[in-house]
């Protein structure tokens, strides 16, 4: 192995909520008309570089629920990850940080969804496993 090879590195640094929100416009209304949701489910990453090998890593989900073509659940998250990477070139930089590290932070913010939906009276809409 030449002495001037640099060895990739990856390691998760942190994990937090770096935001959330919940809406229920229609209140407890929602909860007296019959209940046939329609989910929508979007998603988002933007990446940040904090210095030369870490760089901020968000995920952002968008769940709206209608009923009734009314807005009965609007939850916006951002969950965020700080990531020490360093040794690749720019195709594995981007790959890693537009796919793989999303897909270590997309657990944590189903989590917080479900979280969020459960406390504001309504079912889990992301049980068990999801694929990203």
């Amino acid at each position: 192995m030449a002495e001037n090879q640099v060895t990739p590195q990856f390691a998760l640094q942190r994990v937090y909520l770096k935001d959330a929100s919940l809406e229920t416009p229609e209140g407890a209304a929602v909860f007296a008309q019959g209940w046939k949701p329609d989910v929508k489910l979007d998603l988002n990453t933007k990446t940040k570089q904090l210095d030369e090998t870490h760089y901020e890593v968000v995920l952002t989900i968008t769940v709206t629920i209608t009923n009734n073509e009314k807005t009965a659940l609007l939850i916006e998250l951002q969950q965020a990850g700080v990531f020490l990477i360093s040794g690749l070139d720019a195709q594995q930089l981007g790959h890693t940080l537009g796919a793989f590290c999303p897909s270590i932070l997309f657990p944590y913010a189903r989590e917080a969804v479900d979280n969020f939906t459960t406390r504001a009276g309504f079912p889990p809409l992301m049980p068990g496993t999801c694929e990203f």
